[in-house]
């Protein structure tokens, strides 16, 4: 049912660094690019994740309560992705683990501090 999320930025090359890498480990790489915008994912596929500078021109802001989830291939991945977010600067929102039965996920914020999980169900 969803189709991509966007995200804002202040910075789009600085946050371009840290999507390049997530996506990256995740497999997929950019699809979309101007000079305003980044998309990344696999057109086609699943639902992709874009970071964009606001269109009215205004800051930036995180939603309270918004949160993108990104589905790993499993618990080792959920790990990396979180690691390899805190080593780019990322924030820690919660270490990986255990969130209810069969649930296992670690949160984290990104350059601009919109948040974001990686998951994995087992």
């Amino acid at each position: 049912m969803i189709g991509y999320v966007t995200l804002g930025t202040t910075d789009l090359a600085r946050g371009a660094r840290f999507y390049d890498a997530i996506a990256k480990e995740m497999g997929v790489g950019r699809m979309m690019e101007t000079e305003r915008f980044i998309a990344w994912g696999i057109p086609g596929g699943g639902a992709g994740i874009g970071l964009t500078l606001p269109f009215d021109g205004k800051p930036a802001t995180v939603g309270n309560g918004v949160m993108v989830a990104l589905e790993a291939k499993d618990r080792a991945q959920v790990e990396r992705l979180y690691r390899l977010a805190l080593s780019l600067g990322g924030t820690d929102e919660g270490a990986p683990g255990a969130r209810g039965e069969g649930f296992y996920a670690a949160y984290f914020r990104d350059l601009d501090g919109n948040k974001l999980n990686a998951f994995a169900m087992d």
